[in-house]
C-alpha cells in the first residue's frame, strides 16, 4: 500500500510543495509527516491537503490553516 499526500491552494488547484514526500509506507507515516510540517506547507502557500490510499481518497480536504490554533 502507498500512501500520499495531494496538496491544493483554497480553491482546489493542485500545488506542490517545494520538498515533495512522495509516498508513506503507512497511514501513521504520512499523517505524522503533515503533523510536522504543516507549517511550511501554510507558508509556502498551501492550503489544504488529501490524504490518498493507492490512488483512493482516504479523506480531504483537510485545511491547514485549522491546524494554526
Amino acid at each position: 500500500m502507498a500512501w500520499e499526500w495531494r496538496f491544493e491552494k483554497a480553491d482546489g488547484t493542485a500545488a506542490e510543495p517545494t520538498a515533495a514526500p512522495g509516498d508513506f509506507g503507512t497511514q501513521g507515516d504520512a499523517e505524522s509527516w503533515i503533523g510536522e510540517l504543516w507549517p511550511e506547507l501554510l507558508a509556502e502557500g498551501i492550503d489544504q491537503v488529501s490524504l490518498f490510499e493507492d490512488g483512493v481518497k482516504i479523506y480531504g480536504p483537510m485545511s491547514l490553516h485549522g491546524a494554526e490554533g
